[in-house]
């Protein structure tokens, strides 16, 4: 029982971690430019006063669509068996067609506007790659820890 309790607990920690990232990110963005896509786009209604609750909303939806991909994709609990290159892929992959869902179903920008799709495509994968990036760095300094606290185990031990 205390095992299933961490588990959500952390479930909920990455679902508000994540929906903080998105809403500091379009603070960020309200703030740059608001005021210009703000008749563009109803992301950008309030242009740089802040967001409406609908846009906070529809990011929290992201956020649960995220946390839920990441639960049955990135972590060993659901799927057991597939390696983690095709973990990622699947992950992105089904992240990107969440966001070009709401795209359409929330109208966050014309659907006709080739600019706004290579902006939305240039934007998603500069972001997967920083985040594919990061999340190696962290494994990579991780796997580092792990070999330096093993070779001070082995030490100690002769």
């Amino acid at each position: 029982m205390e095992d299933k309790k961490r588990i959500a607990v952390g479930i909920i920690s990455r679902l508000f971690a994540t929906y903080g990232a998105c809403v500091v990110a379009f603070c960020v963005l309200c703030y740059i430019i608001g005021d210009t896509a703000a008749g563009y786009t109803p992301l950008f209604e309030m242009g740089r006063k802040g967001m409406t609750i609908s846009t906070l909303v529809q990011l929290m939806l992201l956020a649960i669509f995220i946390t839920i991909a990441q639960e049955v994709f990135l972590t060993d609990r659901i799927i057991k068996d597939m390696s983690i290159i095709l973990r990622k892929i699947i992950f992105f992959v089904l992240i990107m067609l969440a966001m070009v869902g709401m795209i359409i179903l929330f109208k966050w920008f014309p659907l006709n506007d080739i600019k706004a799709w290579l902006g939305f495509i240039i934007s998603y994968a500069v972001c997967m790659g920083i985040s594919t990036l990061l999340t190696r760095l962290n494994e990579m300094n991780e796997n580092t820890k792990m070999q330096e606290a093993l070779e001070k185990y082995n030490k100690g031990d002769k």
